[in-house]
């Protein structure tokens, strides 16, 4: 097998460099070498492989090349590796690893733009994250949603009874109750699936005032970034993240940053210098790939620079967004069950908006760090939560939006979305509060390197889909969480979801089985 090349792509002539010991790349930095001889060797191996795709034999085994260095990226990374496959190539479009784990500066802290919960915690089964979290000593706080009956906000003003809003919340839950029962009678492959919202049709209980929708919203959009309309009930009631975990969500809110998790794992295999800092040239940042070339002897990863990278594999971990986009094409087009896969499934978009005031005006103490706003128009600046434990004294409240409204504030000025939540918030505490200083508005949907936070499984797919979603083509393997088959959407589900494909990618070239087994429709 050969190693991954790296050739330099001009506008007339591609010389693609076949697998020999000889690593072109080191032509760049080693000025010791003669350009003689570095054209010298460039036009041998070309000329070895001017009417070919074969790929030489080399001691080196079989080389990988892993787009993406999110978790899923980095974890199918270290599996390869720890398999003893470590003729690798990660290209990565931005420049730093974490892909959606990102922290960012804010008014003197570094805030989470993505990921933020390490969810599912305290079950039956111990959490990979946690386990990984703690083990760096992570600052974490248990998130207590349990007084939001006594921290709803009414529309032009004044908090509404506790007692009504509990009895809306109680009434939620006997609903989800009635819904899990019938979503555990459904066929296991998944095919007589229905909406979340159908569901709750059958039991004659549709949330139409903005209380009930409220309460609504943070059970299933603040979850899932979509409406109960799209959502599949099959596959999120139960959710197996809490089924299988725990019921306990614990927000992150350490300096270093949630992606401290996914530097841990890259520190295992990717070589480091003193202060840590990943020096391994396997890591490439600041390459974007566009375009990924499968033949049945290897393939060829061409990025927007003009660089050209050879390999056996691919593993393609980029986002369900990307994929959906037009941003990396495939050469030859993959197969039309594998397209319509990868759009059949939804790339949700949930917003994390970090609002800084000169002080603070909301109520403190036990009982309150959630609170809702329950506006006529769903999911308008609906669930607040402020950091009293998390940022003492940073005076910064968090509110979340998803979907279209998502996309609404996107495309608006930050000027008007801080307009828009200080109106919010003055109906909710008063006319005489402090306008805010600083807000931090993330554009997931827009950034083309993402084009969204998470997937989410919409009604009308299955299991079915799901295998084809994760299904390799000939040499191209995928990975990312819209591939975890019971923990898309989470930071968990891309872990496992990085070493599952991995796993896939290691048995085809150690024992020679690359078939891959997609159930029929109904099994």
């Amino acid at each position: 097998m050969g190693q991954v090349t790296h050739v330099h792509e001009s506008p007339h002539v591609i010389f693609m460099a076949p697998s020999l010991p000889l690593d072109i790349r080191a032509f760049a930095g080693n000025p010791k070498i003669k350009m003689k001889e570095a054209m010298e060797s460039i036009l041998f191996t070309a000329a070895l492989l001017l009417s070919s795709h074969v790929f030489l034999t080399s001691a080196a085994g079989p080389s990988v090349i892993v787009v993406g260095a999110g978790f899923s990226g980095i974890s199918a990374a270290k599996t390869l590796s720890d398999a003893g496959i470590t003729n690798i190539v990660i290209l990565e479009a931005t420049n730093r690893i974490g892909g959606r784990i990102c922290k960012v500066p804010f008014a003197g802290l570094n805030v989470e733009k993505g990921a933020n919960w390490v969810e599912g915690v305290n079950g039956d089964k111990i959490n990979p994250i946690w386990t990984i979290s703690n083990q760096l000593n992570l600052k974490k706080y248990y998130s207590d949603y349990s007084k939001l009956s006594s921290n709803t906000y009414k529309e032009g003003g004044g908090l509404y009874d506790a007692a009504e809003i509990q009895s809306l919340i109680d009434t939620a839950d006997e609903v989800s109750n009635a819904s899990e029962q019938y979503s555990n009678s459904l066929p296991t492959s998944g095919r007589g699936d229905i909406s979340i919202l159908a569901s709750q049709r059958l039991q004659n209980h549709v949330p139409s005032s903005a209380a009930e929708m409220v309460v609504d919203y943070y059970n299933f959009d603040y979850e899932f970034a979509e409406p109960p309309r799209v959502t599949s009930l099959q596959n999120t009631v139960p959710l197996a993240t809490f089924a299988n975990f725990g019921e306990d969500v614990y927000f992150v809110a350490d300096q270093r940053g949630y992606e401290s998790v996914v530097y841990h794992v890259a520190h295992q295999f990717l070589k480091t210098n003193k202060d840590g800092t990943i020096v391994d040239p396997r890591l490439i940042l600041n390459k974007v790939v566009r375009a990924i070339e499968h033949y049945p002897s290897g393939v060829t990863v061409k990025t927007e620079d003009g660089s050209v990278y050879r390999a056996d594999y691919v593993i393609v971990s980029v986002s369900l967004g990307v994929l959906q986009s037009k941003l990396i094409q495939f050469v030859p087009k993959l197969p039309e069950w594998k397209i319509l896969a990868i759009y059949e499934f939804d790339m949700a978009i949930y917003t994390k908006i970090f609002i800084k005031f000169p002080s603070s005006f909301w109520p403190t103490g036990n009982g309150t760090q959630f609170f809702l706003y329950a506006s006529d128009r769903r999911g308008y600046y609906a669930v607040w939560q402020h950091f009293e434990r998390e940022y003492p004294g940073a005076h910064v409240l968090l509110v979340t939006v998803t979907d279209d409204e998502s996309r609404r504030i996107e495309q608006q000025p930050d000027s008007v979305t801080k307009a828009e939540a200080m109106e919010v918030l003055r109906e909710m505490f008063g006319k005489n509060i402090p306008e805010a200083t600083d807000i931090f508005v993330p554009r997931w949907w827009s950034d083309r390197f993402y084009k969204g936070t998470f997937s989410n499984w919409p009604i009308g797919v299955n299991r079915y889909e799901y295998d084809q979603i994760r299904a390799p083509v000939g040499r191209v393997y995928f990975t990312g969480e819209h591939t975890s088959e019971h923990y898309n959407g989470y930071v968990h589900g891309a872990y496992l979801a990085g070493i599952d494909s991995a796993n896939i990618l290691i048995k085809c070239i150690k024992t020679g089985d690359c078939k891959y087994v997609v159930k029929a429709k109904d099994e």
